[in-house]
């Protein structure tokens, strides 16, 4: 089967041009080859996230609603967040966006599947994980959300239904998308395609040459 690979190139230089609250937008020099013309090209310095498509035993997956001031719109999305804690397993912080996000604990975790959410113009690596088996997290344990994610509304919508609003390009949050999709390819196996929810993650800039 066809698999990407590391590619890489001699940098010439590198250079913070924006330093953001979240990222920096970083400008490299590099070339192709050994004495190739030196490109230039600026991205998204990003830290990564994690995304968790969760399956309830009626086999509906989870969709929460968010604003994202960039578009101007309200997205039906699924728990994730930043990889933004220094050192955290990626299971961990999955597993920390989703009681924060949905209050919401779950015994089996699998990884989906990864992708780079915009490669020719951002860094960010995106690991989405199957998680079942959920339970509640108790109410004096709960995260109070705040700013956007205090408007989150949630709702169980089947499997089915999901990849058809998907194909129906009614929803467009890219790790929903993708998680949907990914899920129902890994239900019509029974889900024992899945690997582990730590297998390792090469992709993901902070784990290359390990």
């Amino acid at each position: 089967m066809p698999a990407d690979e590391l590619s890489p190139r001699t940098r010439l230089s590198s250079d913070t041009v924006y330093q953001g609250r979240i990222w920096n937008v970083v400008s490299d020099t590099f070339v192709l080859a050994d004495g190739g013309a030196p490109l230039t090209r600026d991205y998204i310095d990003h830290p990564g996230a994690v995304a968790v498509v969760v399956l309830n035993e009626s086999n509906q997956v989870l969709l929460l609603s968010q604003y994202r001031h960039p578009v101007g719109m309200t997205l039906w999305e699924i728990p994730a967040g930043l990889l933004d804690v220094e050192g955290e397993d990626f299971v961990v912080g999955a597993a920390r966006e989703l009681a924060e996000e949905a209050d919401l604990v779950a015994a089996e975790w699998h990884v989906l599947t990864d992708f780079f959410n915009s490669p020719g113009s951002s860094s960010e690596a995106i690991r989405l994980y199957l998680a079942r088996g959920l339970s509640m997290v108790p109410e004096d344990q709960r995260h109070v959300r705040t700013e956007e994610e205090a408007e989150i509304q949630f709702r169980w919508v089947d499997l089915p239904d999901a990849v058809a609003a998907v194909l129906a390009g009614s929803l467009h949050n890219p790790s929903a998308v993708v998680g949907i999709l990914a899920a129902a390819a890994a239900q019509a196996t029974g889900f024992t395609s899945l690997r582990p929810a730590d297998a390792p993650w090469t992709a993901h800039p902070s784990q290359r040459g390990q």
